[in-house]
C-alpha cells in the first residue's frame, strides 16, 4: 500500500479514520482536525486506487498555536536532553484498513522523512488503556521516556521516544 503526502481531497476519509480511532486518538471536530493537519507533516496510506485509508501527523515542536499538553511535555523533554525531536500527534486508520501493516508503513515514512532529527516522540494513552498501541510502538523501537496524568482516574499518557540515528 502506498504512502504519500496528504492532499485536501483526503480529508473525508482521514476524518472518518480519526473518528473510528477514538479514544486511542483525541476526538476532533472537522475544523480542529483540519487545523492540526495544516500545522503538521501528514502522511497518508492509500489503497491501489489512491483512496486514503489512514494517516499519521508529525508536528515540529514549538508551535504554540497547537495547544497540546503532550507537545508541551516534549518541549520540556527537548530542553532537558538537548535532542532535536519531532512529535507524532496521531495515527489513525479506517477499520477496514487495520491489520495490513499500514501503521508500520506510515511510521517508516516518518522515520525516513525526519531522519535528520535525533528522535521522534509520541504519547500513548494509559487511561483509557491502549495496550495494543504500547505493544506496537515498542515493536517499532520506541522506549518510554515519561508519563503524565491529566485527569486522575480518567486520562493519563505515557511518552515514548525512538532514536532516528
Amino acid at each position: 500500500m502506498p504512502i504519500r503526502s496528504y492532499r485536501s481531497e483526503d480529508f473525508a476519509p482521514v476524518f472518518a479514520a480519526n473518528e473510528a480511532s477514538v479514544p486511542g486518538v483525541g476526538k476532533e471536530s472537522e475544523a480542529s482536525l483540519a487545523r492540526w493537519i495544516a500545522l503538521s507533516t501528514c502522511f497518508v496510506a492509500t489503497d491501489e486506487s489512491d483512496q486514503a485509508l489512514g494517516f499519521l501527523t508529525v508536528m515540529a515542536l514549538g508551535q504554540m498555536e497547537y495547544d497540546s499538553p503532550n507537545m508541551r511535555w516534549f518541549e520540556s523533554y527537548v530542553a532537558r536532553t538537548g535532542k532535536r525531536m519531532v512529535y507524532i500527534d496521531r495515527i489513525a486508520l479506517l477499520p477496514e484498513a487495520r491489520g495490513q501493516k499500514l501503521g508500520e508503513a506510515l511510521y517508516q515514512a516518518a522515520f525516513e522523512h525526519f531522519a535528520d532529527a535525533d528522535e521522534i516522540g509520541c504519547e500513548i494513552n494509559t487511561l483509557p488503556p491502549n495496550p495494543g498501541s504500547h505493544r506496537f510502538h515498542k515493536r517499532l523501537g520506541f522506549e518510554p521516556v515519561g508519563e503524565a496524568t491529566y485527569v486522575p482516574g480518567q486520562k493519563a499518557v505515557a511518552f515514548y521516544s525512538r532514536s532516528l540515528r
